[in-house]
């Protein structure tokens, strides 16, 4: 069996919505100081539909090819979608990570919500501190 699926090597040689977004209206920045691998989510947002995602990943394969999928999955969806993405189904849109891969889905699911809530602070928006991880303490956010 290989170590990695057709789609994260798909997803890893040839990433989707790779880039900058200037005037995003939310940006969520994650890092794993272990492994090295730092990932960033720029979300452009109207009337509560993500319109464009971009990111920016310095990291491994599956680092890269998790930030590709996670974006490709809340594209053209509405906020809510975005805030229930978790790194399961991440991983199982990719047709499954090795375990010891499984941190990269992880921290696609964390920029995105981190982004989120700076779109909702950004914009004065009330949401449940619940929704999000602690990113002040967050090993994962400290970057």
């Amino acid at each position: 069996m290989a170590l990695y699926s057709e789609k994260v090597m798909d997803h890893f040689r040839n990433p989707r919505n790779v880039g900058v977004i200037e005037d995003a209206d939310g940006i969520g920045e994650v890092g794993n100081a272990k492994c090295g691998d730092i990932m960033k989510i720029y979300l452009k947002i109207k009337d509560g539909i993500i319109e464009d995602v971009k990111f920016e990943t310095f990291g491994c394969g599956s680092a890269i090819a998790s930030s590709s999928m996670a974006t490709e999955m809340i594209k053209g969806k509405p906020v809510s979608d975005a805030l229930a993405l978790t790194n399961k189904a991440v991983a199982e849109a990719l047709d499954g990570l090795p375990a010891y891969k499984m941190h990269c889905s992880v921290l696609a699911e964390e920029a995105i919500k981190k982004a989120l809530k700076d779109y909702y602070d950004r914009n004065g928006i009330e949401y449940d501190p619940g929704l999000f991880p602690d990113c002040d303490s967050c090993e994962h956010c400290s970057v």
